[in-house]
Parts: structure tokens; C-alpha cells; sequence
């Protein structure tokens, strides 16, 4: 009778021990899934940004251009007055 009461005390100590494993992993996995979607936010955000940029560097092409023409019309315009 001693023997098996030590058997059920070891088994529910293992039991006990896997408990705690289980505990511990489902808080990690918590963890690590906060995490992700914090880096899931992170590069939301950084795709947004990288969005904003393209517009604004085709806003700059655009902009550049037009100021292209306007110093062409604008030399042409000049070309009719001399500095004496």
C-alpha cells in the first residue's frame, strides 16, 4: 500500500511539473504573440510611410519638371534683354 501511495504521489508531482511547463508555454506563446503584433503594427505603419514617400517623390518629380519648363520659358523670355 505504501509503494503504490509513493506511485500516485510521483505521478501527481509529474503531473504537477507538467502543469507548470504548460503554464509557462502558454504565457510565452502570449508573449510572442503580443510581440508579433507589435511588429505586425510596426511594419503597417512603415508601409504607410513608404506610401506617403512614393507620393511625395512623385509629387518632387512632378514639381521639378514644371520648374524645368518654367527656367526654359523664363531664359527665353530674358533672351531679348542686354546688359550694356
Amino acid at each position: 500500500m505504501a509503494e503504490a501511495g509513493q506511485t500516485i504521489a510521483g505521478v501527481v508531482s509529474s503531473v504537477s511539473r507538467v502543469s507548470d511547463l504548460v503554464r509557462q508555454i502558454s504565457q510565452a506563446t502570449a508573449e510572442q504573440s503580443i510581440g508579433i503584433g507589435q511588429v505586425n503594427e510596426a511594419v503597417a505603419q512603415l508601409e504607410t510611410v513608404t506610401q506617403q514617400n512614393a507620393a511625395l517623390v512623385e509629387q518632387t518629380a512632378a514639381s521639378a519638371e514644371a520648374l524645368k519648363g518654367n527656367s526654359v520659358a523664363l531664359s527665353r523670355s530674358v533672351q531679348v534683354f542686354r546688359i550694356r
